[in-house]
């Protein structure tokens, strides 16, 4: 397989004047793949920044870019000596494709940098960041596999399966279509499930939130809570647990779909 490779693209983006108050959209580059048609993969994993990724009908992966401010915690310092300092606008960012999987490399680390990518429709996801950003993603049917920090998880019109988890931010999903017998889960620690499936689903559903309520319009069938006795003859020690998961079925029950979070409300919605 031929492999594509774009390292240390940062050329089309030392222009003075490229980024003022406010940030620019500007293309970095695209990335042809080994097997136009067929499905492939992104694989985006950063420090610091957005990441918003859309289906379109094209069979390239498409990348554009924004450079936010840097973290909180690095100050700007004072001009010295009357010396005017000249702001650094330029990316360090590679990729490279190799049967169809495309890796991102964004090496800023005191740098956000929020990253637009426009991908074939049917592609696979495993995206994360942890600082100063947010993640969603638009028209792309396949396996999804996405984590933040301190940002929301947003999926529009998304077919196939996910998992996503984030700490403190809202997951809102929409799916028009899911994969048959996949088990997913959606958690956060702080926010808000908002997710969406087609009337169709059949799953087991095991859903938990300390500090909030958890909501669904499916005709959802509920578990008894039993408790979980587990007992060691070596030591001689009898345990009983009981934990607060709610547990329950829908249209007769299928793979498991976990809902949990601490601080927040989970909405299970039927389209």
């Amino acid at each position: 397989m031929k492999n594509w490779m774009i390292n240390s693209v940062m050329a089309m983006c030392l222009m003075a004047g490229m980024f003022g108050a406010t940030a620019q959209e500007m293309d970095l580059f695209t990335v042809p793949l080994s097997n136009s048609g067929s499905p492939g993969k992104l694989v985006v994993e950063q420090i610091s920044g957005s990441i918003h990724v859309k289906g379109y009908d094209g069979s390239e992966v498409v990348v554009q870019a924004t450079v936010g401010s840097e973290k909180a915690h690095y100050r700007e310092e004072p001009a010295k000596n009357g010396m005017k300092k000249i702001q650094n606008s330029s990316l360090a960012i590679s990729a490279e494709e190799k049967n169809n999987v495309v890796v991102i490399d964004n090496e800023h680390v005191n740098k956000s940098v929020n990253l637009i990518i426009k991908v074939p429709r049917n592609f696979s996801l495993l995206l994360s960041t942890i600082n100063n950003g947010n993640i969603s993603v638009t028209d792309v049917n396949g396996e999804m596999e996405i984590s933040n920090v301190n940002g929301s998880i947003t999926l529009e019109n998304v077919s196939g399966s996910a998992t996503t988890d984030t700490v403190n931010g809202d997951i809102k999903v929409g799916f028009n279509s899911i994969t048959a017998d996949v088990p997913m889960g959606f958690s956060s620690f702080n926010g808000d499930l908002d997710i969406t499936f087609p009337s169709s689903l059949r799953a087991n559903v095991k859903a938990k939130s300390d500090m909030g309520e958890i909501l669904t319009d499916f005709d959802m069938q509920i578990t008894e809570n039993k408790p979980e006795v587990n007992q060691n003859s070596t030591s001689g020690t009898y345990k009983v647990k009981l934990e607060q998961w709610v547990r329950g079925t829908i249209n007769g029950g299928g793979p498991e779909m976990l809902f949990k979070t601490f601080n927040g409300d989970i909405m299970i919605k039927s389209k």
